[in-house]
Parts: structure tokens; C-alpha cells; sequence
């Protein structure tokens, strides 16, 4: 396979330029190879497919760069330590960076969390503002972008907003916490109301021309959802129970006058499409699940889905399936995603990775049917240090069919290897895939076969499957770790004797879970922000979000309320039963799960006189966005497994 990146930087103003070449002689890679942030992210086409923006990682620091025809620079600019969590285009000349901070609880609010706010970049005048700054009435924070618009000859986004109140003394007061709809004129930077929300949580489709196609209204006590047409219609188009929050605004339909409902709050998922004017239904991609959505850049209208399974897209035009079809035969043997496109889908940014490939960016141009890479992820990994991945079946103690993604290490003859088990994080509605994961990748290369079960609660695999593991924490979803563990050792690829367990957020709790309420299975455990003590995490939850919300009641539905019932399935709770070495790592700034849970773990293992290691990263968040800590945590994680299940 041809492979290239973009392997040379010039430096050009505040930005980058990156240009195309073929990979040399390379030296092992370090482990800050793995651990550094991608090289490139979120790279993004403009509807004509003239322009590309991405997120260029130099370093510890990120630039926002535009390239035009030829790959010649049209604008860049220094983000810093920002974390960009997404770039949306508005036309071709607007790019719209959705970034974000934590704020440690504000004045305005209660809690800590991830505060967002959108910079607009306007490419062909090379400038930047912020979204809202200069709107003295709003708060300096975007909630929700909800698309463009070309309206008399000007192009606006929309954005949900929080309008301040004037008390008696006319200075600004926040007197609520939920959000409005709001038109800014990106020329002007101008904010203009739209659609006064109110304490029932509203959601808005808008049209190509900026008009509110439909609304949708949610009563967190009661959990009852509605969609209307318009801003002011009285009768709902459609009503439904939603108690656990699993009911979206999705977008435009198919066709002009329908809306789409994503709806997961049934026996079966469901996305329906509902015609505005009478308010009748029609369920698509029916038996099948979806990852994404893909949108047309200028009628908004749905285009198809990308499926985790075959056939991978579902396109409603045979033309765009055609084309995707053949882009998809291009690449035999990767994983290959569709990640931005033009109008037409006439040009596309994929990204491929699996087999040998650590994660390449390519631009396919179907009028020449050339597909040219032009970015790597991970340029300082070659083809020969990717470890090979595969799927790897097997059943559970009651049966149940499990998949897991199973990475080996590069050049070792698959035989009685040390073993790391990898549960991924979510838990419910999350699942891994075969591709490059660079916590994986790192552990293969330093000799560790990685299994990452999809246990029961895993999306991919059917409703059914994925509603099994409600109320298993600690229970089947638990066994279904260990099960995997036993059924690839009867192989003789793994030696059972040599397992440790290592996750992140509901994976750090499985790993906990492993040694505490699982006995003689793995030698050590990593915990990433993992929850410990399900008491305390509960009512920690029930205090930001109210006992009757939809966040709440997902968790009753999770992990129960009851005292007993969760101390029984607290790694806390049994911490001196623990049988095996622990290393917590946990980000200061986690507004997902509390450093709290790590320090109450580390407190009580200390007590029970049993060996641990607490790690804590500054400035670090529940995803690990920082490349210093990142690397901190996987140095500090391969460390503690090389003590205690050394690799040869």
C-alpha cells in the first residue's frame, strides 16, 4: 500500500504548511510515539471541496490551518493548548472551531464541567472572533450549534445561548441555566434571538434558510418528549416517553417538510422521519445500526448513515452509494471511514487504519478516481511496529456470544504471551473496533497481547445485547472480561498465569472490579478515572443533575440506588479483599467522573495495608486531551504492568 504523510512542517505565519512524502528508514518508535496526540485532527472539507481545515499537533501545542487548491495556505492560526473539539464549515469562507475549558464551579453555576465556546473564522478576510463576544446580554458560551443559513446575501449560524436578566440596579444577572436559540451574523459577529427557550429543554431543525423547521420540548421530571412544528405550534406533532434522556432532534429528513426523531428509548433503536404538515412517520434503516448521519452541505437534507457492520453506508441515492462503494474497494484490508465531503460527494477525506496502517488521511477525487494520501496520525509509527488486530469470538459463562478486538504484538510469535485486558469505557451503547488504538498499540509493541472485550451492554450488536448490561456492573458484564481471558488461553495465545487488567471511566472500575470482586484472575489493575465507590459517585450525580432527572434515572437503571445493592459492587467497599497490585490515574480537571473516587480508593487501599499508586495529572480531563499528560499516563500505566507482569 502506498503509504505517505505529511511529514515535512514549514512554518508559515502563525501556522503550518504540510507536505506529502514518502516514508524513510526508521528507528523503533519511542513510546512518546504512542502517546503523543495525533498529529493531525479533525480535518474537514469546505462544501465545494476547494478548502481543507484540520488541527495540526506541533509539539504541546495545536494549530488551526486552511489549505486552498494545490494545498496552498489560505489562513492559520495558533490555538495553543486549546482543546478543539470539532470544525464545522458555514459556506466556504466561514469555519466555525468549537473549543473547550473546565471551569472549576463558576459563580453561575453549581458544578464543575466543560465549558464551550466557538471561535468563527472568516478564511478569505483572515480574522477570527469569538461567537457571542461583544453580545453583552449572553453569556460568553455557545450550547449547541444547530447549522448555517445564506440569508440575503449573508451567512449565519445558530447557535443555543444563555441571555443574562437586568436586575433592579440594570446590571446583567443570570436568572436561569437553559438555553435559547440565537442567529449570528458572522460578518457583523451580531446575535439575534430566534426562539426563547424555556425550563423545558428545547431542541430546533432549521431550514437551509435559517427558519425553524421544528421543535422539540422535554420535561426532565417526567420525561415527557414532544416535537412541534415551527416555533409556536400548539399541538404536538409527536409525543413520547423518553425517562432516560434517549430521544434527539437528529436533523432534516430525507425530503423538504420532514424532520428526524433518533429514538432509543424503545425495545429497538429507531430513527423517524416525520413529515411536518401531518405529522406522519416513517422508521429508517430499519435492522440496522448506525453510527453517523451524513447530511447534504447546502439542502441540509439526509443523505444515509455509516453502519458499524456491512455494508458500512447506506446512501438513499444510488449514485453517492456507488461512489462510496468504490472509494471503499480502494483500500482492501483497512478500516476505512468517511470523514468530510462536497457537495455531491465528488471529493471525500478518509481516513483508513488496521493491518499496517496507524491511521492515514486521504483525499479521493471520484472525476479522476485518484485517492492521494495527504496526513498521518501517528508519522513517527511505521508499518512494521503496528501490531496485527483481529476480532476474536467467544461465549460467556451463560452462553452469550462476545467479540473482542484482539491485538498481538508486532513480530512475536502469537504463543503463551502476557496478556492486558482493555474494557472500554461508555459503558452501555459504546463497543471497540478493529483500527489502530494507540493504548493497545503501545502495550502490543512493548510485548503484550490486548484483548478489548465488547461485553453485553456493547453497541453493534443488537438492542437486545446492548440492554443486557443494565444492572451488570460488577455482575456478567464483569465475567464476561474474565470469560474472554479463559477462552483465549484455551488457544494458547495468551498464558493465563500473566494478566493484567487496564481501563478508562467504566473501564477503570471494571479493573477495579477485576481484583476486588474477582479473585486470582489478573496480576495487577490500571484504573483511568474509574469510579470506585458507587455510593458516594451516585449521590455525587443526583446533587449536579436532581434525583427526578433523566441522568439520575439512567443511573438507577445502571447501577441501582439502593445502599446495599451498590456497596456490594463497589471496588470500594471490598477493597480488602484486593489480591493484586493497583495503579490509579486520574485527571484533576474530570468533570466525568471525580478525582475524588481515586482518592478514596487510594485511602482505603492504604488501610487495608494493600499495595497502590495514585497518579494524578494536572490540568488533565476525563478524554486525556493534553499530550503531557496523556503520555504521563501511559508511561506511569506500562511501567506498573512491566513490574508486576513483565513481558518476557
Amino acid at each position: 500500500m502506498l503509504r505517505c504523510c505529511m511529514c515535512a512542517w514549514l512554518v508559515w505565519g502563525l501556522g503550518v504548511v504540510l507536505l506529502g512524502g514518502a516514508f524513510g528508514a526508521w528507528a523503533a518508535p519511542a513510546l512518546e510515539a504512542y502517546g503523543r496526540l495525533p498529529g493531525v485532527e479533525l480535518m474537514r472539507m469546505s462544501p465545494s471541496g476547494e478548502r481543507i481545515a484540520f488541527i495540526a499537533v506541533i509539539g504541546d501545542k495545536r494549530r488551526l490551518a486552511v489549505l486552498g487548491a494545490d494545498d496552498q495556505p489560505v489562513y492559520a492560526t495558533e490555538v495553543g493548548n486549546s482543546k478543539v473539539r470539532d470544525l464545522q464549515w458555514a459556506g466556504d469562507d466561514h469555519l466555525l472551531a468549537t473549543v473547550s475549558i473546565t471551569f472549576s464551579r463558576p459563580v453561575e453555576f453549581r458544578n464543575d464541567f466543560e465549558l464551550f465556546g466557538t471561535l468563527d473564522v472568516a478564511v478569505t478576510k483572515r480574522r477570527s472572533k469569538t461567537i457571542f463576544a461583544g453580545n453583552k446580554g449572553l453569556v460568553q458560551a455557545t450550547f449547541g450549534y444547530f447549522g448555517d443559513a445564506l440569508a440575503g446575501g449573508r451567512r449565519f449560524a445558530y447557535f443555543g445561548g444563555i441571555d443574562y436578566e437586568r436586575d433592579f440596579a440594570a446590571s446583567y444577572v443570570l436568572g436561569h441555566t437553559w438555553r435559547s436559540l440565537f442567529g449570528v451574523d458572522l460578518e457583523t459577529g451580531k446575535a439575534a434571538l430566534i426562539d426563547k427557550g424555556s425550563e423545558l429543554g428545547h431542541d430546533w431543525v432549521l431550514t437551509p434558510a435559517g427558519e425553524v423547521a421544528a421543535h422539540s420540548e422535554y420535561e426532565e421530571r417526567s420525561g415527557a418528549w414532544r416535537l412541534y412544528a415551527g416555533r409556536n405550534a400548539a399541538r404536538p406533532l409527536l409525543q413520547r416517553k423518553d425517562p432516560q434522556g434517549d430521544i434527539a432532534l437528529a436533523g432534516l429528513g430525507r425530503r423538504p417538510g420532514t424532520v428526524l426523531v433518533a429514538d432509543n428509548s424503545g425495545d429497538a433503536d429507531r430513527l423517524t422521519e416525520v413529515s411536518i404538515a401531518d405529522a406522519r412517520t416513517e422508521d429508517l434503516f430499519v435492522d440496522q445500526d448506525t453510527d453517523e448521519y451524513w447530511f447534504d452541505p447546502d439542502s441540509k437534507q439526509l443523505l444515509g448513515a455509516a453502519t458499524p457492520g456491512e455494508p458500512r453506508a447506506i446512501l438513499f441515492d444510488p449514485r453517492l452509494q456507488t461512489r462510496y462503494n468504490g472509494t471503499r474497494k480502494a483500500f482492501p484490508g483497512l478500516q476505512m471511514r468517511l470523514v468530510s465531503f462536497s457537495r455531491n460527494l465528488d471529493r471525500l477525506i478518509v481516513f483508513t487504519d488496521g493491518g499496517d496502517d496507524s491511521g492515514t488521511y486521504w483525499r479521493v477525487n471520484i472525476a479522476t478516481g485518484q485517492a492521494e494520501p495527504i496526513a498521518s496520525a501517528y508519522p513517527q509509527i511505521r508499518q512494521a511496529d503496528v501490531g496485527p488486530t483481529s476480532l476474536f469470538q467467544y461465549k460467556a459463562g451463560d452462553g452469550l456470544p462476545i467479540e473482542a478486538v484482539l491485538t498481538l504484538p508486532p513480530g512475536r510469535k502469537p504463543e503463551r504471551l502476557p496478556l492486558v485486558v482493555m474494557p472500554h469505557g461508555g459503558p452501555i451503547g459504546v463497543r471497540d473496533q478493529i483500527g489502530f488504538d494507540w493504548i493497545a498499540q503501545a502495550f502490543a509493541g512493548a510485548g503484550y497481547a490486548v484483548l478489548q472485550p465488547n461485553y453485553r451492554g456493547s453497541s453493534g450488536y443488537g438492542r437486545a445485547f446492548r440492554d443486557a448490561g443494565y444492572g451488570q456492573w460488577g455482575r456478567l458484564m464483569q465475567s464476561d472480561l474474565s470469560d474472554g481471558v479463559r477462552a483465549l488461553a484455551a488457544t494458547g495465545i495468551a498464558d493465563p498465569g500473566r494478566v493484567c487488567i487496564m481501563g478508562a471511566s467504566y473501564g477503570g472500575y471494571a479493573a477495579l472490579a477485576g481484583v476486588s470482586l474477582q479473585k486470582g484472575v489478573y496480576r495487577c489493575a490500571v484504573s483511568v478515572s474509574g469510579p470506585s465507590d458507587l455510593t458516594a459517585f451516585f449521590a455525587w450525580e443526583v446533587k449536579r443533575h436532581g434525583y427526578h432527572s433523566s441522568s439520575t434515572r439512567y443511573w438507577r437503571r445502571a447501577i441501582g440506588d439502593s445502599g446495599a445493592a451498590l456497596r456490594s459492587i463497589s471496588p470500594l467497599e471490598h477493597a480488602d479483599q484486593i489480591d493484586a497490585p493497583v495503579l490509579l490515574v486520574h485527571g484533576l480537571d474530570d468533570t466525568v467522573v471525580p478525582i475524588e473516587q481515586s482518592r478514596l480508593m487510594e485511602s482505603a487501599l492504604r488501610r487495608a495495608g494493600k499495595p497502590v499508586t495514585l497518579v494524578t495529572l494536572k490540568g488533565e480531563d476525563h478524554w486525556l486531551s493534553r499530550e503531557d499528560t496523556r503520555l504521563a499516563m501511559l508511561q506511569a500505566s506500562l511501567d506498573f504492568v512491566r513490574e508486576h507482569n513483565p513481558p518476557r
